[in-house]
């Protein structure tokens, strides 16, 4: 199981053994806003989803903190994302991070939950204590940049809230230490191009003017023989 080690703002570390990785899929608040996400990823080819909130169990060892993600070709992409971190049996062991759930967008076109165990769920290195900013959470910001460019940016009032996925996760049994859910992500600038040699995500609070950042970049693989 992959360790994740975070930096809190107090200069404290947390650490985890990630045993269980979920990845939200059309969570927004606004029915608007899932629809819009909807169209992004059909002009992709990738169909409806048959239940709204989706939520994909992946594969635990692709939980992340590296600055660089192989890669098997050039339709693969980033999106900004805030993540939980159960890291003990307290709440204020919960840690918001912000996340990038990077995809493999032809493998997406044939099965959503393939594609989310085709590439890894890059997270930050520093976190904050969910206690320490839930009565702002609406208020934190996101953005996402593919290269240079800006692909993404609102705010946490756009997703449903981490209380909404820590009932979900109680009642599925999975609150435990070494869970992380990845939010699912809110709606791209009109006709962005999504796909670069990199990306950055960046979570804020503007009430204190911190910011949460993880950038990474891609490398392509050779290519194969057979």
């Amino acid at each position: 199981m992959p360790e994740l080690r975070f930096t809190l703002p107090d200069g404290q570390e947390r650490r985890t053994e990630v045993h269980t990785l979920l990845n939200a899929g059309y969570a927004g608040r606004s029915q608007e806003d899932v629809a819009a996400h909807v169209a992004e990823l059909a002009e992709l080819g990738v169909p409806a989803p048959s239940v709204i909130p989706a939520l994909y169990p992946v594969a635990p060892y692709l939980a992340s903190q590296a600055e660089e993600v192989p890669v098997q070709h050039e339709r693969t992409s980033g999106e900004a994302e805030w993540a939980i971190v159960i890291t003990g049996p307290a709440p204020e062991d919960v840690l918001l991070t912000a996340a990038c759930d990077h995809t493999d967008r032809a493998l997406e076109a044939h099965g959503v939950a393939w594609s989310k165990n085709a590439g890894p769920d890059v997270l930050a290195a520093k976190a904050w204590r969910l206690v320490d900013v839930q009565d702002r959470l609406d208020d934190l910001t996101l953005s996402a940049w593919a290269g240079e460019t800006l692909i993404q940016r609102g705010k946490l009032a756009e997703l449903l809230p981490p209380s909404y996925w820590l009932d979900v996760l109680r009642d599925r049994d999975l609150h435990a230490p070494g869970t992380v859910l990845i939010s699912g992500t809110i709606p791209m600038v009109p006709g962005v191009d999504q796909f670069a040699d990199s990306w950055r995500v960046e979570l804020g609070d503007p009430a204190t003017g911190e910011t949460i950042d993880l950038a990474y970049r891609v490398r392509r693989l050779p290519e194969p023989i057979g």
